[in-house]
């Protein structure tokens, strides 16, 4: 499959059936390639370690169904004030030192106010300077404080888009899929790297997997980063409690290794993310989503409010692939190629 356009930049016009023709395949030929696309772009057996901090949780005015921290759910969590600087910048020391190269911040709200944002460039400031690769998701964004956390520093933003736009409705109410798009513009006119996954498990659809990336992949450019997530259903919030009575709690793990496989291949230079969702996933799986092409896990024993797997059984799981920890200067490499 040619990945590439004549000019040899990377291919921004896939179609729904272009990327559901890569879901059908099968699936050591899918596995095949996708490790093919990787190896070209990627160094092999290389996975960026990153550490991902809740500096403010809580309280959020979304109504997203998976979420413990929506205001809407039931799930016990208490909001909390953002933390002060000197607290996140020790949390991303300790991060440091465990062997992270990549330190990310998410707060629950819709959007920053504009007093927090003195604070919130100060941590971005802080972390970059300890030579970490910074990552901020803090919902939607004004021009000006898109360009405010450039000018500090900042290496990526976050704002997910989650799933296919036909599903997304099932999922949140409370902003609109073009919200989050225009934030991605946003994002990429003032200059950062942008961070767009989704999650899977949700209830929906092959079909809506296939939109999800393809939304993505047919981006005016594609995300650096890709943060492909697996549902952890949490009593409490919509969705969750409506999977735990269907009984229908977790994807299937050769369909999740698949979506891994198909961004990969539809987006060769990003960044693909195994993030939440790994906890309940075997080593087998892991290792799976690894040759697929996932270079980038979270380590800590904490994803914001949910459970991780942990940076013991990280360091152990390593050990028993043959990989290696990325270091801070790889990423960079790779997006200057």
């Amino acid at each position: 499959m040619n990945l590439c356009k004549e000019n040899g930049s990377f291919r921004m016009d896939w179609t729904r059936a272009e990327i559901a023709a890569l879901f059908d395949r099968p699936f050591l030929d899918l596995l095949f390639e996708a490790q093919q696309v990787h190896r070209a772009r990627h160094a092999a057996n290389e996975v960026q370690l990153s550490t991902l901090l809740s500096i403010k949780t809580g309280g959020c005015a979304e109504d997203c169904g998976y979420c413990s921290q929506s205001a809407f759910a039931k799930s016990g969590l208490k909001a909390e004030k953002l933390m002060e600087v000197e607290t996140v910048l020790t949390a991303a020391r300790e991060a440091k030192a465990a062997g992270s190269g990549r330190f990310c911040m998410g707060a629950a709200w819709r959007e920053p106010k504009d007093r927090d944002m003195d604070a919130v460039c100060a941590m971005v400031a802080g972390v970059k300077a300890m030579g970490l690769e910074t990552c901020m998701t803090l919902g939607m964004l004004s021009d000006e404080q898109a360009a405010r956390l450039a000018h500090a520093g900042l290496d990526y933003y976050n704002h997910n888009v989650d799933t296919s736009p036909e599903y997304y409705g099932e999922v949140i109410t409370t902003r609109t899929y073009q919200e989050r798009l225009d934030t991605l513009d946003r994002v990429r006119a003032a200059g950062m790297s942008v961070c767009s996954g989704g999650i899977v498990g949700m209830g929906e659809s092959r079909e809506d997997r296939i939109g999800f990336l393809h939304t993505l992949a047919t981006l005016p450019a594609h995300p650096e980063s890709v943060p492909i997530n697996a549902l952890v259903p949490i009593q409490g919030t919509s969705l969750g409690d409506r999977l735990i009575a269907e009984q229908n709690v977790k994807i299937d793990d050769i369909e999740f290794v698949r979506t891994v496989a198909v961004a990969r291949i539809a987006m060769p230079r990003s960044m693909v993310r195994l993030s939440a969702g790994r906890e309940s996933m075997s080593e087998a799986t892991q290792a799976l989503c690894f040759l697929a092409g996932a270079n980038s896990i979270f380590t800590g024993d904490k994803l914001l409010t949910t459970g991780n797997a942990g940076t013991s059984a990280d360091a152990a799981l390593f050990a028993k692939l043959g990989l290696r920890p990325m270091t801070s200067e790889e990423p960079a490499r790779v997006a200057a190629e």
